[in-house]
């Protein structure tokens, strides 16, 4: 039968061993430990086994590790009047885990309700073709502003990505029938420089023959060949004076 003794040296030995494993704490590599000591701030601990005050220490862990967060669609009306529906995804980590917990009651969500707001802010300032054409510089200015809020949280905002940009469907025809009026005019520009460097070419060549003696005449000479090659019909082609001229003037002459 068990003495007084024998419980109590029991009791107080169970007592021991829970306080000593309250007391222990092991933190990963990715991860700090903010103590607070009777609710006021003591210091960060880093990662390994470490040791609290039992009661009287709190120690919270908070991961270093990036955040890839997805920001849910957001109804945007653009500068131009036009209703889009965007959404993007934010990269972001804790500098600080000290001021992530004390300056803001729960950082994940306090970023992204920010990140939200920024969005439909920064987007309904800019027109649908910058959405569409310089989507770089929105992402940049996006990161700027998201990171210039919440450098107070301790948090850094390494990047934003707009991921898609959900357009009407009467707003997809009017673009598709805009690029292919645009290609139409391409198209058209094309024809008309070309016709161009054709015709100066053509009034180069026109230029160069009538200033060369003889010219006029082989180039008649070499359409006659071209002419001959084909024997399946008959052609009747004037001659020009211009070729029996030397000719008729040589008999003169003798």
């Amino acid at each position: 039968m068990l003495t007084t003794t024998t419980v109590i040296w029991t009791v107080g030995l169970a007592m021991l061993l829970i306080i000593l494993i309250s007391a222990i704490r092991i933190l990963m590599e990715y991860e700090r430990g903010v103590v607070f000591r009777l609710g006021r701030f003591a210091h960060v601990k880093g990662p390994g086994l470490r040791f609290i005050i039992p009661v009287v220490d709190r120690l919270i862990k908070v991961s270093l590790r990036t955040v890839v967060m997805d920001v849910p669609p957001q109804d945007v009306i653009t500068q131009d009047n036009v209703s889009v529906k965007v959404n993007a995804v934010i990269y972001f980590r804790v500098l600080s885990p000290d001021k992530a917990l004390i300056e803001v009651e729960d950082f994940l969500y306090a970023t992204s309700q920010l990140a939200q707001t920024t969005l439909r802010s920064v987007l309904g300032r800019s027109e649908l073709d910058e959405l569409l054409s310089k989507r770089d510089s929105i992402n940049q200015h996006l990161q700027e502003i998201l990171d210039r809020h919440t450098d107070p949280w301790g948090v850094k905002v390494s990047n934003v990505e707009v991921k898609h940009i959900d357009l009407p469907s009467e707003m997809q025809r009017a673009m598709a029938r805009q690029a292919e009026a645009e290609r139409e005019r391409r198209a058209k520009v094309i024809h008309a420089e070309g016709e161009a460097q054709a015709s100066t070419r053509l009034a180069e060549a026109a230029k160069m023959i009538s200033s060369e003696q003889g010219a006029l005449q082989l180039r008649f000479l070499q359409t006659l060949t071209e002419v001959a090659s084909d024997k399946s019909s008959t052609i009747i082609f004037p001659l020009p004076i211009e070729l029996i001229e030397p000719m008729m003037r040589r008999k003169k002459e003798g």
